[in-house]
């Protein structure tokens, strides 16, 4: 994603001016931004102080980084249900993002998938544990 040229507090400022009655043209071309531009910044922090802008952002990256690991632990379910429930074509065992998309995890199953049919899955845990499954 693209990073914006103003930060959070250049933002607010520039809102703030606005706010004191300069026109919002006069602040778009003194601040060198298209009146779309500084409506789109009106809609995202509007009324917000430089703190609650600081907040907001640290909660998008939180967001982010739960969504990122989310995506990891559904694929690590995907894998190992497909690894118990004994299928022996992983076709349908794809990444579900480009982040967790770790091509070692899914050969580690395709082989693991391999063992004779007698083998059951606790005795697949056993040799290799689940913590250790995204590593090889």
């Amino acid at each position: 994603m693209k990073r914006s040229r103003f930060t959070e507090e250049q933002v607010i400022a520039t809102l703030k001016e606005q706010e004191a009655g300069m026109k919002t043209a006069d602040v778009c071309r003194k601040h060198g931004i298209s009146e779309a531009t500084f409506y789109k910044y009106k809609a995202k922090f509007g009324g917000m102080d430089v703190s609650d802008a600081r907040k907001l952002k640290a909660l998008e990256e939180e967001n982010a980084k739960l969504k990122k690991l989310l995506a990891e632990q559904m694929l690590d379910n995907d894998i190992l249900q497909s690894v118990a429930c004994g299928a022996r074509d992983l076709k349908d065992v794809t990444p579900t993002s480009s982040a967790a998309g770790d091509e070692r995890a899914i050969a580690m199953v395709r082989q693991l998938s391999a063992q004779p049919t007698g083998t059951t899955f606790r005795q697949l845990l056993k040799r290799r544990p689940i913590r250790r499954l995204r590593r090889w």
